[in-house]
């Protein structure tokens, strides 16, 4: 089992595209809704590429190789990866209560425990400017909430 970490920030109203966030039902629209028909190819062709952070975390791991920021095999590290981009972001948060640092600290704490069980991590702030910042860690070979997903990291 290990880990890898993601990092995507962009524009609220991108972010807020759920139809690029979430896969494709199994079986396509009627044949008579062509504009249905059309969404659906679009989503389905573009949802295992578009960087944009999927709703349900363990979905990273059908997301091209390229946008895994790190990976590490041991929990604690990669929970470290995860406290330096909320140190580095912190600045920006919109809330001045998500900056305080012992908040800060405990997500990072969570996170490592989380991960030692084998859970995903994913964690949203609003920055300045309507930006969001999502950042995650997926726990692989296997996801305990995906299991049949593979690594994108396997085949490189």
């Amino acid at each position: 089992m290990h880990h890898h970490g993601y990092l995507w920030t962009g524009s609220k109203q991108r972010f807020d595209d759920e139809a690029l966030r979430r896969p494709p039902h199994p079986d396509p629209p009627p044949a008579d809704k062509p504009e249905l028909v059309q969404r659906y190819k679009e989503v389905k062709t573009e949802f295992p590429t578009v960087d944009l952070p999927p709703l349900e975390t363990a979905y990273w791991l059908i997301k091209p190789a390229k946008l895994v920021r790190g990976t590490w095999e041991e929990p604690k590290e990669a929970a470290e990866w995860l406290g330096r981009q909320l140190t580095e972001h912190a600045p920006r948060f919109s809330s001045e209560s998500e900056r305080d640092s012992t908040r800060l600290a405990l997500l990072v704490y969570s996170a490592a425990d989380r991960l030692g069980w084998g859970g995903d991590v994913s964690h949203g702030f609003y920055l300045e400017r309507p930006t969001f910042l999502s950042v995650a860690l997926v726990t692989c070979s296997p996801n305990r909430a995906a299991p049949d997903l593979v690594c994108p990291t396997a085949h490189i």
